[in-house]
This record gives C-alpha cells, structure tokens and sequence, in this order.
C-alpha cells in the first residue's frame, strides 16, 4: 500500500495513476487497509487527484474515496473534499461514469448528518438529475436526497430548493 501511494504521488502518467487507484480502491474494501491508508496519509494524496484534468483518473479517484468512507475516521478527512465533489458531479457529462461515482461518495458520506451542510448548494443539481437522468443516475440520487431529507434541518433547503 505504501508503494501504492509513494506510485501515485509520483507520476503524471494517467494510466499508472488509474491502475493505482483501483488497486487502492479494492483493496480499501477490507478495513484493516482503511486505516493503512489513511495512516500512510492515501486520504490527502487520493483526495488530491480529484483535481486532475482527466475524467477517469478522478473517477478513480472518487471510487477508492466511496470505499475509503465506510469508517468514521477516515470521512473526517473525506469531508473536505465533499464541496469539490459535488462540484465534479455538476460538471460532470450526464450519466457519466464520473458522475456517479461522485454520488456514490456523497451517497455514503451524507449516511450521517455531519456534512449534509455542505451539500446545499448541490441540492438543485441533485433535482435536476433526479428529473434528466437515467435510471441509474435517478437511485444513486435519489440514495443522497433520502440521506439529506432524514436531516430536520435540511427540510428547508430541500423545500425550496430551484430546479
């Protein structure tokens, strides 16, 4: 795993980055290499590549993020990020791979109502897929807006929110 990471902090090649970051991503689903990476700093360097210029290598990204999530220590750190995914899911083509692997993260880090805060602004573009998108756009949205509408005190953003 740290080969992995030292791998992924050093080259541009997008290619070399992908195949590390689907290795990161299969082997986070086991929890002991949760806190591996995360201890080994795989959050921030991961977090990192969602800034790239290619799709698939932020896709990649996102998905070792969505498998690095399923522990509370680990979404303290996710969490900075959520602003910039919600950001990729906007930008994203629609349908995209891209674009659900990034509702897929914000899926599993509004499960709680710790950062939902940071999703409202998103909340329109979560509508506007909810009504554009395709079937499997339409459940991983409508997962993050059952997630938000368990918040009390997101009612009123998600009530009068623009579409």
């Amino acid at each position: 795993l740290q080969k992995l990471i030292r791998l992924l902090q050093a080259t541009d090649d997008p290619l070399i980055q992908e195949q590390a970051l689907i290795t990161l991503s299969n082997s986070a689903a086991f929890s002991v290499n949760q806190d591996i990476i995360r201890n080994l700093d795989g959050l921030s360097i991961i977090g990192g590549m969602l800034s790239d210029c290619v799709p698939k290598v932020k896709e990649k990204a996102l998905n070792a993020l969505n498998n690095l999530s399923m522990n509370i220590k680990n979404q303290e750190e996710i969490q900075v990020y959520i602003t910039q995914v919600c950001r990729n899911v906007e930008s994203a083509p629609l349908n995209s791979d891209l674009q659900l692997a990034g509702l897929r993260l914000l899926t599993n880090m509004s499960v709680t109502t710790d950062y939902h805060h940071k999703m409202i602004n998103s909340i329109p573009c979560f509508l506007h897929l909810l009504s554009e998108g395709t079937e499997r756009t339409q459940i991983q949205v409508l997962k993050v807006l059952v997630n938000l509408s368990a918040n009390p005190a997101m009612t009123r953003h998600l009530l009068r929110a623009q579409v």
